[in-house]
């Protein structure tokens, strides 16, 4: 005969939650070929004076897209930017606030990742905190588990270039190819793939729109300007693609 087994009063206790949103701001700066992330330095406790994501907890009625724009539009000026939701994070302890018994408050954090050119994001100083752009190969030693939401968003962002268009979600709304091609390089590393090949499987895709216009910009002969054509993508966008 079975037996039922016993029930964890411990484990079957509810969890008390604050929620919070981090954001990971990329941004890519094409003329001096680097991707560089947001980071705020903390005023108050926990890890006062130390460098995390910018973050805020949810207010009552506020959806969680909602918190991670408004975090956003307190720390930088932008009108072409990608926004998405990343990943969740609440193991027990990521937070020292919590506390150390399984009845206390635990913080959970909803993340998203964004993604900015950096020549068209303008920071907002604020007189009572610094806020900051840092190489993401240079980043210092984050508060709470930043570093490993950075890590994820890091990540995040460097696979949904290979296959999704957020690239033309910064870009402007004229581009020429090889705006296009610096953005990936940067990104992605310039031994990714070599222009010609790159220009040719993102013609082939069929989603972007000559204008008909020349630009002359640097040496070398004028370049076509392009638009994303967002209607040829429609039918595309569930089907497995490789831009690059």
């Amino acid at each position: 005969m079975k037996t039922k087994p016993k029930a964890n009063t411990k484990s079957e206790t509810l969890a008390d939650f604050k929620v919070g949103v981090d954001n990971v701001i990329f941004s890519v700066d094409t003329v001096y070929n680097r991707v560089l992330v947001l980071l705020r330095k903390r005023t108050e406790e926990p890890f006062k004076n130390c460098w995390s994501l910018p973050g805020t907890l949810v207010r009552r009625g506020e959806s969680l897209t909602d918190a991670a724009y408004r975090t956003l539009a307190e720390k930088i000026q932008v009108d072409n930017l990608y926004l998405e939701q990343l990943y969740s994070f609440g193991e027990p302890g990521r937070d020292p606030r919590e506390s150390p018994d399984s009845f206390g408050v635990r913080y959970l954090s909803v993340s998203y990742f964004a993604l900015v050119r950096y020549e068209a994001a303008r920071i907002i100083n604020k007189a009572n905190y610094s806020v900051s752009w840092y190489k993401v190969n240079e980043i210092p030693n984050l508060a709470f588990d930043h570093d490993k939401i950075l890590n994820y968003g890091w990540n995040r962002l460097k696979n949904k270039l290979q296959y999704s268009p957020i690239a033309f979600e910064v870009l402007p709304p004229e581009f020429t190819l090889n705006e296009v091609y610096q953005l990936y390089c940067t990104i992605l590393g310039e031994n990714f793939s070599d222009y010609s090949n790159f220009r040719s499987r993102l013609l082939k895709l069929g989603i972007l729109l000559d204008t008909g216009v020349k630009v002359s910009r640097g040496a070398g002969r004028p370049a076509s300007l392009y638009r994303f054509d967002s209607e040829a993508f429609t039918p595309l966008k569930d089907k497995p693609l490789l831009f690059i």
